[in-house]
């Protein structure tokens, strides 16, 4: 008699900690990109000029297209540079997908990186300028 209960208590309890978990991998497995943390747009300044790297972050992989927009004005004149493709990042890695040098010396400058994976479109955007 003793086997007939210890054995159902033993399984209700093994389904109260599986399901659970269960829960979570599905949650995980099932995350949507929601844009926080995809894309980012670096500015390193360097003997007068600021590179504008356009990065993706992924904690999964991943693959896509992207824009990258870069508006520049003042400092001798002004200049638009698009630049675009397709692109593959492996899970944990920070990929770059572009990169702009430019003269800083009194110029200003906007950014805007459009990253599309899975038909969803994330944008980021950077204002430097004015030294």
């Amino acid at each position: 008699m003793t086997n007939n209960v210890t054995f159902p208590r033993l399984m209700a309890a093994c389904a109260l900690v599986l399901v659970p978990v269960g829960a979570v991998a599905t949650m995980t497995a099932a995350k949507p990109i929601d844009g926080a943390g995809l894309c980012e747009i670096s500015a390193t300044p360097s003997a007068g000029m600021v590179r504008l790297d356009a990065l993706v972050h992924a904690d999964k992989a991943v693959a896509g297209s992207y824009t990258f927009r870069v508006e520049k004005t003042g400092g001798g004149g002004s200049s638009t540079i698009n630049q675009g493709g397709d692109f593959g990042a492996r899970a944990g890695q920070t990929a770059t997908l572009s990169s702009v040098s430019l003269a800083a010396r009194g110029a200003a400058y906007k950014a805007a990186l459009d990253v599309t994976i899975d038909g969803k479109t994330v944008r980021c955007t950077k204002q430097t300028g004015g030294n």
